[in-house]
């Protein structure tokens, strides 16, 4: 009686060997590696992106609280820069800093100045809010 192909492969495969080859532990090694590698830069960048969000987030927010203090205080005619609130001394805050331009619209001024919030971290341009302050 012949035998199938399909009988002969796993002829090949079932002998009574006890263990396993080395050739099959390195293999079996270098597919774990592969896939703990992947795994390990994937948990890195997503690590990376909630930290460049976080300081995104927390530039935003102090931008919008600069604008909001600017918005509160008395207009001033022709005035070229506003001064920054304290930037809160939370551990978020560490490396931000402030500074707010002031421009009429028209010259000479007549009641509407456009007001740049630009919040620097480490020194270079991080968040930049521009809006308008109107003199009421």
């Amino acid at each position: 009686m012949r035998k199938s192909s399909t009988g002969r492969i796993w002829d090949l495969f079932n002998k009574s060997e006890s263990g396993v080859s080395f050739l099959e532990t390195l293999i079996a090694l270098a597919v774990l590696g592969a896939i703990s590698v992947a795994f390990l830069s994937g948990l890195a960048t997503t690590s990376r992106a909630a930290v460049i969000s976080d300081r995104r987030v927390t530039a935003e927010s102090l931008a919008r609280s600069q604008m909001e203090s600017v918005k509160q205080v008395a207009y001033v005619p022709e005035a070229s820069q506003y001064t920054p609130i304290q930037i809160p001394s939370d551990e978020s805050y560490t490396g931000f800093s402030v500074t707010i331009t002031a421009e009429p619209l028209e010259s000479p001024d007549d009641g509407v100045q456009k007001v740049t919030v630009t919040v620097l971290r480490s020194g270079a341009d991080f968040y930049v809010l521009q809006g308008y302050k109107v003199d009421r």
